[in-house]
């Protein structure tokens, strides 16, 4: 696997994305209590896989949830929770990330460990939000080696730095645009003259379609670098998470979810029948008084521009992943950097 130390963000190397500001550290984590672990799982020749767990704030989330919503684009896919996480307009636990076959074996994890923190002895329910992608061309699935370990490990080490990018935790073995894809993260910062809120992203792709990034077809020149595998990526998922520090009630978390997916749209995705396609959204932010459907309008801009970023982010930074007999090679940035430069979508004197 190679190294990440020659690989930018897309901000860092000068690729625009919109015209928002980032957050500080333009990740989901600028969204203040929101925290993030991962833990990545890397085996023999077949495991290749691991958990990412978004935490929506700090203290008893059970005793008291979040807004949240749950946006679906496509239903081809195993996200547990959603149906209560609509009906009640809440999310009562961390949101974890995670391959389609360890669903089960993540959810029952996550009850454990929640159920035996302390002031949850009588706690008789429990609606653990687990998201998926089929990481299977690069790890066995059948193996469901993420259980209750590392899921309490993610949990444990969450914090509220910059999360890792790439080839880690729930991304550990995906495939986006036929390269190596995995988790990425982006955020954004409105102006105090538009509520002064912050917005982030975190993503899990896995994916197909073709690469476009700052508006530039960067698939159809990459045609010949396309790694050459043994069969076809077919289907694939991504996983959307959205935090905002802004009041917004579930109604319209639900709406924000579904503008993230328009930042999903640029990046080139063919909405393929089985790409199971989902966003999940909360605010941290309790109170009677929520924002109006027309106050809305720049945190769907928002949630467009780091979602695309978080995309590009999570390419950038993946590394090439060798696994079951097969290899996805890394975006190879150099050339895209080339191709990006030619449609003056990049300077001169960037990377």
């Amino acid at each position: 696997m190679s190294s990440q130390l020659s690989r930018p963000r897309a901000r860092e190397a000068g690729v625009p994305v919109g015209t928002l500001e980032p957050g500080p550290k333009n990740a989901i984590t600028d969204v203040a209590g929101v925290r993030v672990g991962q833990v990545t799982l890397i085996r023999g020749e077949t495991v290749r896989t691991g958990v990412t767990a978004v935490v929506p704030r700090a203290g008893d989330l059970l005793g008291h949830p979040v807004p949240g919503a749950v946006h679906i684009a496509n239903a081809y896919g195993k996200l547990m929770g959603s149906t209560q996480v609509n009906e009640l307009g809440e999310i009562e636990t961390p949101i974890l990330l995670t391959s389609t076959l360890n669903v089960p074996r993540v959810a029952d994890a996550l009850i454990d460990y929640l159920l035996e923190l302390p002031g949850n002895e009588a706690v008789a329910t429990v609606n653990p939000v687990i998201a998926e992608t089929n990481d299977r061309l690069l790890n066995d699935v059948r193996s469901r080696p993420v259980g209750r370990d590392e899921v309490a490990e993610a949990l444990r080490g969450a914090s509220d730095a910059t999360p890792s990018e790439g080839s880690v935790g729930g991304g550990t073995g995906t495939v986006a645009f036929g390269f190596k894809g995995g988790i990425g993260t982006s955020s954004r910062q409105l102006p105090a003259s538009r509520g002064g809120y912050r917005l982030g992203v975190l993503v899990q792709t896995n994916f197909g379609g073709l690469l476009t990034i700052a508006g530039v077809p960067v698939g159809l020149e990459l045609a010949d670098q396309r790694p050459r595998t043994p069969e076809p990526p077919s289907g694939g998922s991504v996983i959307v998470v959205v935090a905002t520090d802004a009041p917004v009630d579930a109604l319209n978390l639900r709406r924000l979810g579904a503008r993230a997916m328009q930042g999903i749209a640029r990046t080139g995705s063919d909405g393929s029948d089985r790409s199971g396609d989902y966003a999940i959204a909360f605010s941290t932010t309790e109170g009677p008084t929520r924002l109006g459907h027309r106050s809305m309008d720049p945190l769907f801009w928002a949630a467009i521009e780091a979602t695309e970023e978080a995309v590009y982010n999570s390419l950038f930074r993946a590394t090439t992943v060798s696994g079951c007999g097969r290899t996805f090679e890394a975006l190879p940035l150099d050339t895209t950097f080339e191709i990006l430069r030619r449609h003056r979508r990049m300077g001169p004197d960037s990377l």
